[in-house]
């Protein structure tokens, strides 16, 4: 990004601080002014879902009354209206308010479009809240298209949201021989970054196949910074609920790969752990089939643990990943290995966490295994930092 760009945005910046909006981030879709001219005469495909609104507009309403020519809708995991079950197969079909048809990228042909899709289209779009998670989808959903889009010789228009845990850095770097469908990037667990920043290092990085790189474009938000304690106005995916089930995902999620509920299927996902067979716990759950988590583990069964849902929301953001629940769990179930499954691993992204579990280790000894790529990462991170740290 040269000088010239950099000084229009803080200028623009600053116009809407005076217009009334300081303190207040402005999401990139809220400034049609600045990316409307980038979409004139193109052939758009719009990658987003539910989250992709203005006050009370979807960002497709609004490039569509700007008269914005948009072929497809490209869907993420939850489809594009943010309800189906976590890895559930969304199919494509037709966007029933707009008319537009939606090609879904959570089908069951490989997630990613083909030739003759790319071939219909000049330019994608993205516009999606992420949540800044490396297990979660949506960031590899994009660096997917991007090398789609660099393959094909199109261009990635991104309009940038803020990262809810965009205020800190934690976890392993992904060791690649644990990439996969929820880890696709060398990267920690939290990696602090929004969308925008991320595009441009998967850019720089040469992460792309083939080291391609995406002709990119980011539409950067206003007043916002990595200390800025974004509140989401819109559940990202159907079992993120609210502030503190976002701020405990990053320490709640290895019970994916374990036998543990950790509440799908009730009011609080994210928010509890248990299981039928854990002892000494007055608390118990008992999960159904609702919207969103037709199928949650220990469905019908009662699961006894821990209710979190009354915790305070900045002393779980000061303690960053917090692995003690999930060792607290694997002790009082007392079953050694068979507690976890191999997509531990691709969870948590290296091998030794799961070792040092099982060698009696605790939550600070292990997170002091990880500290020099937290810090290894943030120096590398800091050349496509977009706002500041």
């Amino acid at each position: 990004m040269n000088r010239i760009t950099l000084l229009f945005i803080t200028v623009c910046c600053a116009l809407w601080s005076q217009m009334g909006f300081a303190g207040d981030v402005i999401v990139g879709a809220a400034m049609p002014e600045r990316y409307l001219k980038h979409l004139k005469g193109q052939r758009v495909a719009l990658f987003s879902n539910q989250t992709g609104m203005v006050g009370d507009r979807h960002t497709l309403d609004i490039l569509l009354a700007n008269g914005v020519n948009v072929v497809t809708i490209f869907s993420p995991e939850h489809g594009f209206r943010g309800q189906a079950d976590a890895g559930e197969k969304v199919s494509s079909g037709v966007d029933g308010k707009t008319g537009v048809p939606i090609h879904s990228l959570y089908d069951a042909k490989g997630g990613v479009p083909d030739e003759a899709a790319m071939q219909k289209i000049d330019l994608i779009v993205t516009d999606i809240q992420d949540v800044g998670l490396r297990y979660y989808t949506y960031y590899i959903t994009m660096v997917k298209l991007m090398d789609r889009c660099a393959r094909y010789g199109k261009h990635m228009l991104i309009l940038d949201r803020p990262n809810p845990n965009g205020f800190y850095v934690d976890g392993p770097i992904l060791d690649m021989k644990y990439k996969s469908g929820v880890g696709a990037l060398p990267i920690p667990v939290v990696h602090g970054m929004t969308l925008g920043e991320l595009a441009l290092m998967a850019n720089g990085e040469h992460w792309l196949e083939s080291s391609r790189r995406c002709r990119l474009t980011v539409i950067r938000c206003c007043n916002y910074t990595h200390r800025t304690l974004y509140r989401l106005p819109i559940a990202p995916s159907p079992n993120l609920p609210d502030m503190l089930s976002v701020y405990l995902y990053p320490s709640l999620c290895y019970f994916e790969a374990t036998d543990v509920s950790l509440g799908r299927g009730t009011d609080k996902p994210f928010q509890q752990f248990g299981h039928p067979d854990m002892r000494g716990y007055d608390y118990s759950f008992t999960p159904e089939s609702r919207p969103g988590a037709k199928h949650p583990p220990q469905l019908g069964k009662r699961c006894y643990g821990r209710d979190l849902s009354s915790l305070d929301e900045a002393a779980v953001r000061s303690k960053g990943i917090d692995l003690s629940y999930l060792i607290e769990a694997y002790r009082n179930l007392n079953v050694g290995d068979r507690f976890f499954t191999p997509f531990f691993e691709k969870l948590i992204g290296v091998d030794y966490v799961r070792q040092m579990i099982e060698a009696g280790k605790d939550a600070d000894d292990i997170k002091a295994r990880w500290r020099n790529d937290v810090e290894n990462f943030k120096k590398q991170r800091r050349k496509y930092l977009l706002y500041k740290e």
